[in-house]
């Protein structure tokens, strides 16, 4: 039976606008609550909201343009009557942004329960529940609660009034995900950019080569931070990652050698930064993204295309062999680092690695030197990913 979620959008900050439109990372807080919910599975996703304003309508429907059908309700008898009899509701309070890991934990649960934080100085705004405990703003309670407590309701606040019920009905109480970076966020306008900066950090990945982990992190940094707030979708950057690597291979063989390298020079921070983006928008890139996995054949294509030009025009034919070796020793190396992770991976060839390799040799005119270089690199890192896997393989 599916886990259904109910959202409060219906407080107002200082300036008399709604918590709920409250902005964060590119996004308005609403978005990211439901986003949150719908990456669990949540269905129905209901939004109990008095009014509809303009920005509020807005959200919603960029929210349904991605697939997450959000349902506003005005009141709880609305609510309770679109849950299936029987079922469980995930309650997230009117200006929350959960913590992940708690979301997590309460949807594995089998039965009823409420977050809470400490009763303490940090806690403070988030709603008192006993001496000891403070409401995290999240709980799992029967869809049943919902439809009792409407229909005695009245004028009173239906989200302190739910809490107040689940606890006298010994809903059991468990405490929030603790621990620097960890726990929920009472946002509002004042507090939500230090949230926003707590999401850039945790949207951090693994940088899997040595330009990305020694090079690209301040680019990657300040690329991430500006495109956040603005409307450009991570699919967008990696496509244009893509299309730069094609770009610079024609560029190749027209002899336009510096417009080339300068080409993929930028398209190195782009897949990075999309899949930062993505993730700060709970919308993880998948493996299988045509444009994730283009850029290694778009790019080997610029590679050839060197080759094929420093071949024309007094490199020989070894520029072209050394060229199609290195593209060949990358695949393998790919292929053969497929469900492995070798010692002292991020000092393997790379898409990066020999993007930034070229800029010296390019400045020097040296490209048969370069592409002797870069096929040497290829075959050194395939034959450890080789001995390694298959040294794997016999223990």
């Amino acid at each position: 039976m599916a886990l259904g979620a109910l959202i409060g959008a219906y407080q107002e900050d200082e300036a008399g606008a709604l918590r709920a439109l409250l902005p964060l990372a590119g996004q308005t807080l609403i978005e990211y609550q439901a986003r949150c919910l719908h990456a669990l599975g949540a269905a129905p996703l209901l939004v109990l909201v008095e009014r509809i304003p303009a920005p509020l309508n807005l959200a919603f429907e960029r929210l349904r343009g991605e697939g997450i059908p959000v349902i506003a309700v005005n009141d709880g008898g609305d609510a309770a009557s679109r849950f299936e009899a029987g079922s469980d509701v995930i309650l997230l309070a009117d200006g929350i942004a959960p913590d992940m890991d708690d979301l997590a934990r309460i949807a594995d649960e089998q039965d009823p329960v409420i977050v809470t934080v400490a009763d303490d100085e940090p806690h403070s705004g988030y709603e008192r529940i006993d001496a000891e405990h403070r409401w995290a703003g999240l709980a799992r309670m029967p869809a049943g609660l919902i439809g009792a407590t409407a229909a005695m309701v009245g004028d009173w606040d239906l989200q302190s009034t739910l809490l107040r019920r689940a606890v006298q009905s010994g809903i059991r109480l468990v405490p929030s995900a603790s621990g620097e970076g960890a726990g929920p966020f009472l946002a509002d306008s004042e507090t939500i950019m230090g949230f926003e900066r707590r999401l850039l950090l945790a949207s951090r990945g693994a940088r899997t080569d040595w330009v990305s982990r020694y090079l690209l992190p301040v680019v990657e940094e300040i690329a991430t931070e500006r495109l956040m707030e603005t409307r450009v979708r991570s699919e967008w950057l990696t496509g244009l990652a893509v299309a730069l690597s094609v770009a610079a291979a024609f560029a190749f063989t027209r002899g336009w050698l510096g417009a080339a390298v300068a080409m993929l020079v930028a398209s190195t921070p782009l897949d990075l930064v999309a899949r930062r983006i993505s993730l700060l928008r709970l919308r993880p890139l998948g493996p299988r993204m045509v444009s994730q996995r283009l850029l290694w054949p778009a790019a080997g294509l610029a590679l050839v295309a060197l080759g094929w030009f420093v071949a024309r025009h007094g490199g020989g034919w070894g520029a072209m062999v050394a060229a199609l070796a290195a593209a060949g020793f990358a695949e393998a190396m790919r292929i053969e680092r497929i469900g492995t992770e070798p010692p002292g991976a991020i000092w393997y060839f790379s898409r990066r690695a020999a993007i930034i390799l070229a800029i010296p040799f390019a400045i020097g005119g040296w490209w048969n030197a370069y592409l002797a270089l870069v096929a040497l690199y290829a075959a050194v890192s395939f034959f450890i990913v080789q001995h390694f896997r298959h040294r794997v393989i016999r223990d």
